[in-house]
């Protein structure tokens, strides 16, 4: 058994949760900056791909040249390496404002804190679940 498998996909999940993080602070610095457009990651794409071709819809889903289509290629490119900044930039999508902005800025500062906050919590239970499985490879390599 290899570290990938014994991991699982939450390696993949902790990486993309990380990026998403950065594009909430990204979003939220930006409140008040004209024309901004507030980004997100679609969670659900990155992980079906870091998954596998497999595990992912062969219809391509996208509607708009900024939507994600979920099939294709770079979904297939992504399975293996999620982990840099370019390899998620196909996961990327603009937030629909609810109630836009006369100056063009999309971001809404609740929803942003919220999905923070949300985002900080799912990140910090990945961190823990791997923590945990570390433990237990620990104890299974030392016997103790």
């Amino acid at each position: 058994m290899d570290l990938d498998s014994y991991l699982g996909i939450h390696a993949q999940a902790l990486q993309v949760r990380a990026r998403r993080t950065e594009l909430l602070a990204t979003n939220l610095a930006n409140a008040d900056t004209p024309g901004y457009k507030a980004r997100d990651i679609d969670f659900k794409s990155a992980i079906a791909a870091a998954m596998g071709p497999a595990n992912t819809p062969s219809t391509p889903l996208a509607t708009n040249a900024r939507h994600i289509g979920i099939g294709g290629s770079s979904a297939a490119e992504s399975a293996g390496a999620l982990g840099g900044k370019d390899s998620l930039e196909s996961f990327l999508k603009y937030r629909t404002p609810l109630a836009p902005s006369l100056d063009g800025n999309t971001v809404d500062a609740q929803l942003e804190q919220a999905a923070f906050a949300d985002n900080t919590v799912r990140y910090q239970a990945t961190l823990q679940f791997l923590s945990g499985r570390f433990r237990s490879l620990m104890t299974a390599i030392t016997g103790q």
